[in-house]
């Protein structure tokens, strides 16, 4: 579906609770169809494209992440929502923090996955690798350049099939379009930096890491558990940055249990 003023896909799943995904930034409402099947038998599951993100609208221009806060708020507001649960992963781990900072009142459980607090130069290094993987408009060379830091090397040794048959999707589905939205989802966070506010979130907050996970690592993810008074640290062992999928069972267990 698409909200009234045609900026945002979404869909609702299930009933109860009110549970709001928010996509990495590769990913879009289909990233997370096996998530929802379990998760609707506990809550209502509202996922949605961002900006520049599946069906959602393309923008033209650059802009910073934090367009998507009202986004997501005006969305919230149109589904009649006073208040949500949120589980964001990697960039919109990092939409989710700066949407508890602005609006705390409206979030009751926060859930922040293989995310960080600030981007840092090591960070920044790899959002430049990916643009320029992204602007080579190759589906197959950008999947060999960006997704091996994605996924842990006991993941990709054990689903080396299913990998290349993501690949081939890769190749075949993504366009010009695709492409050039993710090139400016990349830009839009070079400058992301809530290291000194988050002390200040209130919300009952679980924080999910990958041992394994050099895009969002670990020490990082210790320090915003440090400064998240109400929050509490889980960590997968031998997990990369793609935690949700690589051990999705115990990862979708522990996010269920945390908000019922």
């Amino acid at each position: 579906m698409l909200s009234k003023n045609k900026k945002i896909n979404y869909e609702i799943h299930g009933s109860g609770k009110p549970l709001v995904l928010l996509n990495g930034i590769m990913m879009n409402t289909l990233s997370w169809v096996e998530h929802v099947k379990i998760l609707e038998k506990y809550f209502t599951v509202i996922t949605y494209d961002m900006r520049d993100q599946g069906m959602s609208l393309h923008e033209e221009k650059k802009y910073d992440i934090s367009i998507h806060v009202n986004d997501l708020n005006e969305l919230i507001g149109e589904l009649n929502l006073k208040k949500i649960n949120l589980l964001g992963l990697s960039y919109g781990g990092m939409v989710s923090q700066l949407f508890t900072l602005k609006f705390p009142e409206k979030v009751d459980k926060l859930i922040l996955s293989n995310t960080v607090d600030y981007v840092d130069n090591y960070l920044k290094v790899l959002g430049q690798l990916w643009i320029q993987a992204a602007k080579l408009y190759d589906g197959e060379k950008f999947f060999d350049i960006a997704l091996p830091i994605i996924y842990s090397r006991n993941f990709y040794n054990n689903n080396y099939d299913w990998l290349m048959s993501r690949r081939k999707i890769f190749k075949d589905y993504l366009n010009k379009d695709w492409y050039d939205g993710f090139i400016r989802l990349a830009e839009s966070n070079k400058e992301f930096d809530v290291r000194n506010k988050i002390e200040t979130i209130k919300s009952d907050t679980l924080i999910l890491a990958g041992d394994e996970d050099i895009i969002t690592p670990l020490n990082i993810m210790k320090n915003m558990n440090k400064k998240i008074k109400n929050s509490t640290l889980k960590v997968f062992n031998e997990t990369g940055h793609g935690m949700f999928l690589e051990k999705m069972n115990e990862y979708l267990n522990i996010c269920i249990k945390f908000i019922k």
